[in-house]
């Protein structure tokens, strides 16, 4: 009788000896609820796959981000399963995780409605009851065609192994197709069978916490020229708590809705005779913009910061230089003929700022030479992808571009997040983490050593700063890396706000020059920097992160004056007149209104301060100073009320 061969692996960090066979299931003794795969030489596998010798074995716990997307492919698999069994005439998409949940794409007679929804969240709770198995298996394209010759689109999928797109990597993969079939736990009788690379967690009762979302239409691959399909969306957790945290942020964030406050504050709106993702700003909406960009221009001019102005359209030629044309015309309007040449809307700034530096010769005496420019800008967004105005046509960039030498780039590099990130601060988001895009191995233009240098630059940029860092990996423009600042808002929300690019290859396109010291012609360093990334986008962020009650400085209406009595609302337009030789905005409300309704009015407006005025306030040349939150102060004189408010509005502070 042969022996059980020993397999020596590592096992979280430590040397460990097992018997052939093990599974790193039990080689980490893993339960298939707090841990729910391995991760094995970087790789993610089964619980119930075997240790190979040499392997090296980490744990993948449920909460964790890999063990979450685990957790919730699974659940896309049970969904599909009791869909299936319910509507047997249905036939399968994909099934990907998705950020803070799931999916899955169905090819059905008729759209999905919330009863269908119940019955398949119905069966699903019964199928994760039952506790059946994920069972890996191997298949050939051949057997895989044989076995899902009923699913056409699992057809096609298999016909694309190797080279599809992220989403349809989880059905089939870069290598050999599998198959996970799910297997009844006692009898182990084929329940219903999945072609997917995998991994999975170890049985449905692996599955701590989900809920059915909403469903809605998909076109297969995401391709308006495919057939549609019927797409269900859920979300799937590690414990029953971390998903009610979700789904009450996910309650805070409806009420919070940009697109529903703006309506609701009169700031914003979306005119269909304009076309989608095309918004314009009403008078308050106006007056927030305008304080935003003012204070801005305030900082960036103490910065060194050059103003410049670029039109909205320009002749192909300027994009074919950049390499726009070839890498980003998915990404642009369509062009327009006009004197026997195209003209397309500009996408972005840095060719036309390239112009200016090339405008004339230039001297190391002017670098670092900082251009910025409030500058409009124009993508050609699927309409599918637009939302509100943080996914748009037409925006407005804080678009800067700094031109300086290899020797100063680091220290500008370091100079610049630090003043992205206290500017930001300003505006109210203080809870970062940075976000290092490497190169696209596709779509890039330049040199690998040249890449090298600016990405390593940009990492020890970010580091110096102490904040998380986190890779994306292929995530870059295809002229050079970034660093993308991450601000969660009030209810932990992230959102991409200020980029940094770094970029050798752009000068080099543009043929930029510059005399240095010895008087030799030297090519700039260019550094790309959006601060907001759109005026629009981080307006619909800051009003989504206040919920509307905007600190003073950035509220539009800063104070309303409400009379007791109509005799009182002379005394308050006089108020109001010296509060507006101090900056304040101010409106005083004399309609036939009665004063609570006025106070509600004001709060439903989300005003920072009120001010009321009665007989013993005119005697007394005071008033009662009444906060949004309720608070009240009475008999306040005016000149004290008036420096209060000039105070929080001067700090920036929130009331």
């Amino acid at each position: 009788m042969s022996a059980v061969p020993e397999l020596r692996i590592t096992l979280a960090g430590a040397a460990r000896v097992v018997a052939g066979g093990t599974t790193y299931g039990e080689a980490l003794e893993a339960d298939g609820r707090s841990v729910v795969a391995a991760r094995v030489d970087g790789e993610l596998r089964d619980l119930a796959a075997r240790v190979a010798e040499g392997d090296v074995i980490e744990p993948v716990p449920v909460g964790s981000a890999d063990g979450r997307a685990i957790v919730r492919h699974s659940t896309a698999h049970v969904m599909a399963q009791a869909v299936q069994e319910i509507f047997p005439e249905a036939r399968l998409g994909i099934g990907p995780p998705v950020e803070n949940g799931f999916y899955y794409d169905f090819d059905v007679k008729d759209p999905f409605t919330p009863e269908d929804l119940k019955r398949v969240e119905k069966r699903m709770r019964e199928i994760v009851k039952q506790g059946q198995l994920f069972s890996r298996r191997p298949v050939s394209d051949e057997q895989a065609a044989e076995e899902l010759a009923s699913e056409p689109y699992k057809l096609e999928l298999i016909g694309l192994k190797g080279g599809a797109a992220d989403e349809e990597s989880v059905e089939v993969g870069g290598g050999e197709l599998t198959i996970y079939d799910n297997l009844d736990a006692k009898t182990g009788e084929l329940c219903w069978k999945d072609l997917c690379r995998g991994p999975h967690v170890p049985t449905t009762r692996s599955i701590p916490a989900f809920k059915l979302m909403r469903s809605g239409g998909a076109y297969w691959r995401g391709s308006e020229k495919n057939p549609q399909l019927q797409r269900i969306y859920g979300t799937a957790w590690e414990s029953r708590e971390k998903q009610d945290e979700y789904l009450h942020m996910l309650e805070e964030a409806e009420k919070r809705d940009h697109r529903k406050l703006g309506a609701e504050l009169d700031l914003f709106s979306f005119p269909d005779e304009l076309g989608s993702g095309l918004p314009v700003f009403h008078p308050k909406g106006g007056v927030i913009r305008r304080v935003m960009e003012d204070y801005s221009r305030r900082r960036h001019e103490e910065a060194g910061y050059s103003f410049v102005n670029t039109p909205h359209i320009t002749k192909e030629g300027l994009y074919k230089i950049s390499g726009h044309l070839d890498w980003y015309a998915d990404g642009m309007f369509p062009p327009m003929e006009l004197e026997g040449a195209k003209y397309y809307l500009k996408p972005m700034n840095c060719p036309m700022h390239n112009l200016i530096f090339r405008s004339r010769g230039r001297s190391y005496r002017e670098l670092p030479l900082r251009l910025f420019e409030f500058g409009a800008v124009y993508r050609y967004e699927k309409s599918g992808v637009i939302h509100g105005l943080t996914r748009v046509r037409g925006m407005t960039q804080d678009d800067a571009h700094i031109y300086c030498t290899r020797d100063q780039m680091r220290d500008e590099l370091k100079s610049l997040l630090r003043f992205v990130l206290d500017l930001l601060r300003d505006y109210g988001l203080d809870d970062f983490y940075l976000e290092l895009s490497t190169k696209d191995p596709v779509k890039f233009v330049g040199n690998d050593e040249d890449w090298e240098e600016a990405t390593e630059t940009l990492r020890e940029v970010a580091e110096s700063e102490k904040l998380e860092l986190v890779l994306d990996p292929g995530g870059a423009a295809f002229y050079g890396p970034k660093i993308s600042v991450q601000a969660r808002d009030a209810i932990g929300r992230t959102w991409q706000m200020s980029t940094i690019q770094l970029d050798f290859n752009l000068p080099h396109l543009f043929e930029l020059g510059y005399q240095s010291t010895d008087g030799s012609r030297q090519q700039p360093v260019m550094i790309h920097r959006a601060l907001f990334g759109s005026i629009e986008r981080f307006f619909g962020v800051l009003v989504e992160h206040y919920a509307g009650a905007f600190p003073p400085w950035l509220a539009p209406v800063q104070v309303v004056g409400i009379p007791i009595a109509e005799a009182h609302a002379p005394y308050l337009q006089d108020l109001a007149k010296k509060a507006r030789e101090r900056g304040i905005r101010i409106e005083v409300d004399a309609s036939d209104d009665r004063m609570q309704k006025k106070i509600r009015n004001a709060q439903k407006s989300k005003v920072p301060f009120m001010l009321l005025a009665g007989d013993d306030d005119i005697a007394n040349g005071a008033v009662s100073f009444r906060f949004r939150d309720g608070e009240q102060k009475n008999g306040v004189p005016v000149d004290e009320a008036i420096a209060e408010i000039v105070d929080a509005i001067e700090r920036r502070v929130q009331v």
